[in-house]
């Protein structure tokens, strides 16, 4: 019997997968304890538009990630700090920092976490990784001056 799964079932496979069970198994565990549902023709539709929306949910996602990247590549990131003598900075310029003046100067929301550079302390230019979806990821200038 064909059944879909509504649940990771251990050794029988994962969420919204379609299955090829025994009869019995089928009829006593998992359709009663609701862990299946049978596979007749509407929850095969169902099954076959649920795997196309996220299919299309990723591309549209990539698409996106490919177009801030591009908008972001190559372009340099102006940001000012107070500093000390010797042009050593008070504290250090952070990933939040540069997360908040890319959502001022691109408009581009970017969690701060996803953004790879190496600790800026002094003036001058230093390289960013900026790492979006779908493995996609840009890099950048990061400008610091007073």
């Amino acid at each position: 019997m064909k059944v879909i799964l509504k649940e990771d079932v251990k050794g029988q496979g994962k969420k919204g997968e379609l299955i090829n069970a025994s009869d019995g198994y089928a009829r006593n565990f998992l359709l009663p304890r609701g862990l299946a549902i049978p596979a007749d023709a509407q929850a095969m539709n169902d099954l076959k538009n649920k795997e196309e929306a996220a299919k299309h949910r990723l591309a549209v996602e990539k698409q996106e990630a490919e177009a801030a990247a591009a908008k972001l590549t190559g372009k340099t990131l102006k940001l000012t700090a107070r500093a000390g003598q010797g042009g050593k900075l008070f504290g250090s310029v952070t990933t939040k920092e540069v997360a908040e003046e890319l959502k001022k100067q691109f408009q581009l929301d970017v969690d701060k976490r996803k953004i790879v550079m190496a600790d800026i302390k002094a003036f001058g230019s230093y390289e960013a990784e900026i790492k979006l979806p779908q493995g996609i990821s840009a890099k950048m200038t990061v400008m610091v001056s007073e």
